[in-house]
């Protein structure tokens, strides 16, 4: 706290209280208004700092600094912060009969500053009349009888603060500010009031300003920080209650000054009990410096750094007998009161020295047994022990080790509890088990659902792949088989950990819900497929006869038939895949439905039926069946079927137009009656050809042509797509097939080979010249159906 007195300008402080205890009004006011304190309202707060002498600022000696109280104001804290400063409580200036005015100053600050900083070495912690406890004592006490509770924060400023943490110290300050409460008479209005409804204990240290200069002035300045705001919620002086305005705070403080000086309470204590506090407490201190630079204790402390030191114990036993002895033989002839007393808080002082190794050795070995149990544990698993076997054997064994350890570093004057320390290596060893046995069982439970997963999701995708009446009976009877068969080998492993039959139960039951939520999992999953299992069945059954052969449609199949067939299996299967049939008491009426409003639904009555009642497939739900064994929904089913037919059509469209087709290949000649009727009205010509055999030779010629073009032009299948196409397509490819024939004929006809062979042919009867005309035919006719093939295979088509 940075307190800013101006000696150049008086109204930056005043000297609110002299040091004969004259209150200063005329200058309280002349500061009220050189601070403009009044205009703040209730945005002020009051800050007292009390303490040893020489504990606000390192002076070079210890003399007093401060007579009476002086008041000032801090620069650079909001909101307006007014500082008083009191007189040390332990200076000899005032003498060691004179201490009233140290104790009217204390009450004073107490009862009108809204935070009371209290300046202490950290040595004085323990001391029963150093750190301002005879002080506090007497001002509690009168406090309770003059005032009203007005919630005052006390903030413990702890200085030249040694290596024991703060953890350690503050208990110990706060259990003395209690006990200082508990012990002094109350006024009947306050018997039960507690500390809390009068004081706020706030604790914080600094340390030395001469050793840690740089870490002395950063910690204050931390300090600083914390009265900025101090009056906001939270704050240091957040939870004040009646607060005067700022305006008459000069009149209050003159009223509380005059309550207190013409008080009969603060008395002094006797002469003896002075000395004897001074004396001992030299006495303590010096044999306090004299243990904390023993050679022994040294190298015991830093010993303890690196591990544990062996008969620990013994040695700080002794080292602290020899203290404590050497300090009741100088204080012997004191005041026994206050000899006691010094000693409980020089023995408190070399605890708190000594605790911070013993709790280090402690450490030492808590850690050293907990790794050890770690690795006897986990070799015991490792060795096939049962769980609960080797976790009862190993806490046993090595709980038992700590409490003999812990008998080698028990120090006896001190009577320090390893409970805690035991407590936490139980807490470390239970937790190592816990985690080791939701390991194991993570571990075990991933094994068994890994199996069941495996077991089932292959097969139960086989199944509904080939979706009928009997797929969920196969799939219970599937789930009920590899589910029977992991839980027994599962509470076969279960019986290696020690757990309740309840827990044993539920773990069990977990792993067959598992199974089910694999097979649910498995059956949405193919559910989203089920329109392309649709197609491919209404495929396999349309297109592949009873023998699985594929089908040729000659004409003669029932192709209405067949496509209803092919559309019942799939719906079959639509109907399978619709809901989760795992309970041997699930049944529906999903397939019936289906079949009746899908299939059937030509019908006269299942449209009169469907006009009068509302349309089952237009619900989001199943009759029965409940949403969460839904896979696909009634309206998600008609919009399949309706997506099912659309895509199915074109096979059955291709179907029909390959029957027509067949059927105009098959039926290309007459009728039977149109060959009789020619052979009848053609007979005078029939007979015409028998008696001039060279028309039959000439139409034979004309038969290889027209066979050739027969084929050339492939008229077959130029007509299979109808007559008018077909006629068009000859058309425009009648005349070029012409003229290739004439000039194939021209060709071979020019052949020199061949017309030598005509030539060199005798000519013996007219039979010869008849053969040869025979052999020419058929030289010309198989010409002519070479070309054919050849052209077949070359002529432009617009189909090709």
């Amino acid at each position: 706290m940075e307190i800013n007195y101006c000696t150049n300008n008086e109204s930056c402080s005043t000297q609110l209280i002299d040091g004969d205890g004259t209150f200063n009004a005329s200058g309280i006011e002349k500061f009220m208004k050189e601070v403009k304190l009044a205009e703040c309202g209730l945005s002020y707060a009051v800050v007292s700092i009390m303490g040893p002498q020489s504990s606000v600022f390192a002076f070079q000696d210890l003399s007093q600094t401060t007579k009476g109280i002086w008041m000032a104001n801090c620069t650079g804290i909001e909101p307006c912060t007014l500082v008083m400063d009191l007189e040390g409580t332990d200076g000899r200036e005032r003498g060691e009969d004179d201490t009233a005015f140290e104790k009217q100053s204390a009450l004073f600050a107490l009862a009108v500053s809204d935070i009371v900083l209290i300046n202490m070495w950290c040595h004085d912690i323990g001391r029963e009349q150093a750190a301002n406890k005879p002080l506090l004592k007497t001002v509690f006490q009168v406090m309770m009888r003059l005032f009203s509770p007005r919630k005052t924060t006390l903030l413990f400023v702890i200085r030249d603060k040694t290596k024991t943490p703060l953890e350690n110290l503050e208990p110990v300050l706060r259990e003395d500010i209690q006990r200082i409460w508990d012990s002094v008479p109350k006024p009947q209005a306050h018997t039960d009031t507690p500390l809390s409804e009068f004081f706020n204990v706030e604790v914080v240290a600094l340390s030395s300003y001469e050793e840690k200069e740089e870490q002395f002035k950063e910690q204050v300045a931390s300090l600083r920080q914390r009265f900025y705001h101090s009056i906001a919620p939270g704050g240091l002086a957040g939870d004040r209650r009646g607060v005067v305005p700022a305006s008459g705070f000069s009149f209050s403080a003159q009223q509380i000054w005059k309550v207190i000086k013409e008080n009969k309470d603060l008395d002094l204590p006797a002469h003896k009990v002075m000395v004897a506090t001074v004396r001992c407490d030299e006495i303590a201190n010096e044999k306090y410096s004299l243990f904390a630079a023993n050679k022994d204790w040294c190298q015991l402390e830093e010993a303890v750094k690196s591990g544990p030191v062996p008969g620990f114990g013994k040695k700080l036993n002794s080292l602290l007998d020899t203290c404590l002895s050497e300090y009741d033989v100088e204080a012997n002839y004191f005041d026994e009161g206050v000899r006691s007393a010094k000693q409980n808080q020089l023995q408190e002082k070399l605890f708190q020295l000594a605790q911070p190794s013993f709790l280090a050795v402690l450490g030492h070995m808590r850690s050293a047994t907990f790794d050890k149990f770690k690795e006897a544990f986990d070799k015991a698993l490792n060795g096939g022990e049962a769980f609960s076997a080797a976790a009862n054997n190993c806490i046993g064994s090595y709980m038992t080790q700590f409490d003999e350890g812990c008998t080698d570093i028990i120090i006896e004057v001190a009577n320090w509890d390893t409970s805690k320390v035991r407590e936490k290596l139980q807490r470390d060893i239970d937790a190592h088990v816990a985690s080791v046995h939701s390991a194991k069982m993570s571990e075990l439970t991933s094994s068994y659902e890994e199996k069941l997963k495996v077991a089932l999701s292959g097969s139960v995708e086989a199944l509904l792949d080939e979706a009928n009446g009997d797929t969920w009976p196969s799939i219970r009877n599937l789930l009920s088989r590899e589910t029977k068969s992991a839980v027994c080998g599962f509470s076969a492993e279960l019986t290696r950990f020690d757990m309740d039959e309840q827990t044993r139960k539920n773990l069990t039951v977990s792993l067959e819900d598992y199974a089910r939520g694999v097979i649910e999992a498995k059956a949405r999953e193919e559910a989203g497929r089920v329109l392309i299992r649709m197609k491919d069945r209404f495929t396999t059954v349309f297109g592949r006869d009873s023998d699985s052969m594929p089908r040729v449609w000659t004409g003669k199949e029932d192709i209405r038939a067949i496509t209803k067939t092919a559309r019942m299996e799939s719906l079959k299967l639509l109907s399978v895949m619709t809901v989760i049939r795992l309970d041997d008491d699930d049944t529906d009426n999903v397939e019936k439905t289906l079949a009746v409003l899908l299939v059937d639904s030509s019908n006269s009555s299942a449209k009169n039926r469907s006009m009068a009642e509302v349309d089952p497939l237009a619900s989001s739900t199943w009759e029965k069946v409940p949403s969460s064994k839904t896979l696909i929904t009634p309206v998600q089913c008609k919009s399949l079927w309706r997506q099912f037919k659309m895509e199915t059509e074109y096979s059955v469209s291709q179907a029909v137009s390959a029957q027509l087709a067949n059927k105009r290949s098959n039926h290309w000649l007459p009728p039977p009656w149109a060959i009789v009727a020619l052979l009848i009205l053609g007979f005078n010509e029939f007979m015409t050809l028998l008696r001039n055999p060279l028309y039959l030779f000439f139409i034979f010629i004309g038969f290889l042509l027209i066979k050739a073009l027969w084929v050339q032009l492939d008229i077959k299948s130029e007509f299979r797509n109808g007559a008018l196409p077909g006629i068009i397509s000859l058309s425009s490819k009648f005349i070029p097939t012409i003229m290739n024939i004439m000039r194939k004929l021209a060709e071979q006809g020019e052949n020199p080979a061949t017309n030598t062979s005509q030539r060199n042919q005798p000519r013996s009867n007219h039979n010869s010249d008849t053969a040869d005309s025979a052999m020419s035919s058929t030289a010309s006719s198989s010409d002519i159906t070479s070309f054919n093939n050849k052209a077949e295979y070359t002529s432009p088509s617009k189909y090709d």
